[in-house]
């Protein structure tokens, strides 16, 4: 028995410098460690509303009736980079598809909304959380924000599990890593409803914004070149710098997920700088 757990943390000991390899120590801010601390308090009370309030338990019901729901099929999820602009989308209105964050800036051009919607972002939460409660469409929204959002039939709540490594979960029932990308939540949640292709389109995964990962800044730029529409992170706003490589290291725990069980990942971006995934000709998926 000891023998099987040295060896299996003999195993795990790799993978967890590669998680460390991603901070180097100029990142390892004051600002950093205290709202680490911060959001782990936070955690204490809204794990056991999670856990044990009836709110919660009518919520994991709500969720288990998209468990597999789409077996078989493919979606596209709408990530939020600036090329997602110059990509004709029209085609995805016979698709079932996902948006996140600002993807209701948009539809009137698309002159559709997408299938489903994903926020986890503390800040787009706070800010935007009159927009996004206006979508009709079945919302999953971090479970500790749950206070700026009603309880209609539209929207669910996963949530947040922050640890030090990211995991993919197979299930959305149980706390789920954000992997520091709204997009990694995302693909959680098509593999908990069964999908078995899933495209991905607009993940850029390049930013003209340079800085510290996680960073909050407040956008001093009229235009937001970081995103799809000039206004998505409007001047005066926060917003937070990404974390790359956290992401790309969730990514290829999501990769695995779906090739353990046959299915697949494709990244369809147009100059998409993110490698993780097998890349596909946009225009070749509509026969």
């Amino acid at each position: 028995m000891r023998r099987s757990l040295a060896e299996g943390q003999k195993k795990e000991a790799p993978k967890l410098m590669n998680e460390l390899s991603r901070f180097r120590l100029s990142e390892i801010t004051g600002e950093r460690i205290v709202n680490g601390m911060l959001r782990r308090l936070i955690q204490v009370r809204t794990n056991a509303t999670w856990h044990f309030s009836s709110e919660a338990k009518t919520n994991r019901q709500r969720l288990q009736q998209f468990e597999n729901l789409y077996s078989g099929k493919r979606c596209f999820i709408l990530a939020n980079g600036p090329s997602l602009g110059r990509m004709d989308l029209r085609p995805l209105h016979n698709e079932i598809t996902f948006g996140m964050n600002r993807v209701y800036l948009l539809f009137d051009q698309l002159k559709f909304t997408t299938n489903f919607f994903v926020a986890v972002n503390d800040l787009v939460l706070k800010q935007f959380n009159n927009e996004i409660s206006d979508q009709r469409m079945p919302k999953f929204i971090n479970w500790d924000y749950r206070h700026l959002f009603s309880n209609a039939e539209s929207t669910l709540f996963v949530k947040m599990n922050f640890a030090l490594r990211d995991r993919f979960s197979e299930t959305i029932q149980k706390p789920i890593c954000s992997g520091g990308t709204v997009t990694f939540v995302t693909l959680q949640i098509a593999f908990y409803m069964g999908f078995q292709e899933v495209i991905l389109i607009g993940l850029d995964h390049n930013f003209e914004s340079k800085g510290v990962p996680n960073t909050t800044r407040i956008r001093e730029m009229t235009e937001d070149r970081d995103h799809f529409h000039p206004g998505y992170f409007p001047k005066g706003t926060k917003w937070q710098l990404p974390d790359l490589k956290r992401s790309e290291l969730a990514y290829t725990l999501a990769k695995s997920a779906y090739e353990k069980e046959g299915k697949r990942v494709l990244d369809a971006t147009v100059d998409g700088k993110c490698m993780v995934f097998e890349k596909i000709t946009y225009s070749s998926l509509f026969g």
